[in-house]
């Protein structure tokens, strides 16, 4: 795909053979992460376009919990200590993990006690200003309205230090901060504690949810 992300077939160091589906299909993690403890991600800050939630981390107990795992990290931001089992067995998530972001939507509703929640599809390789724009809109609304987007993205994509993030089979993330207007995110993510937060330009995120979508 002609992006500024590079779809690589490589996996990461964990390595996980899946096959990639679109929103509709399967979403498998394909970076595995023991159990750690609680851990502090971000602190609230808000000044001059920017903001962060503060997140209770939890990483993902297994390879295929990162769609309840990035539910819990996101609902965290205000103050729900979901139980991440109860999170799987509420939006059907086997070992396959997770169908597609919409069968997130109507728990972070619940859970949230309001339809807050929507999810956006992401078109396949047709990413454009447009839909980038949209994203940052998005997340912006919602974080300033105290509530962390959960995306479902696939393929490789690289962060504001350089560092690499590939999830072939495809993954989910929190997103719970942005600055300079939100052309820079935050990501919770739940598949390794020891890069359990990152930033990234908003442009990339918006291509590496391509073919699947986000909610906020």
């Amino acid at each position: 795909m002609a992006t500024t992300l590079l779809r690589k077939t490589v996996l990461t160091a964990a390595g996980f053979a899946a096959t990639a589906g679109g929103i509709a299909g399967p979403a498998i993690a394909a970076h595995a992460a023991e159990a750690k403890p609680t851990a502090q991600v971000q602190t609230d800050r808000k000044h001059g376009g920017e903001r962060e939630l503060n997140v209770r981390y939890e990483a993902q107990p297994n390879f295929y919990y990162c769609g309840p795992a990035a539910t819990r990290n996101a609902l965290s931001v205000q103050g729900k200590n979901i139980d991440v089992d109860a999170m799987a067995r509420e939006m059907g998530t086997t070992e396959n993990g997770t169908n597609s972001i919409n069968d997130i939507t109507p728990v972070l509703n619940k859970e949230t006690g309001r339809n807050a929640y929507h999810s956006t599809e992401m078109p396949v390789d047709k990413v454009d200003a447009k839909h980038v724009e949209q994203l940052r809109t998005d997340i912006v609304k919602a974080v300033d309205d105290g509530r962390a987007v959960v995306a479902n993205i696939a393929g490789t994509a690289t962060d504001t230090d350089g560092n690499t993030h590939s999830f072939e089979g495809g993954h989910y993330i929190s997103v719970v901060g942005y600055r300079d207007g939100g052309k820079v995110v935050t990501i919770a993510d739940s598949a390794n504690p020891d890069m359990a937060s990152y930033r990234m330009d908003v442009d990339a995120l918006a291509h590496w949810i391509a073919s699947r979508g986000y909610s906020s």
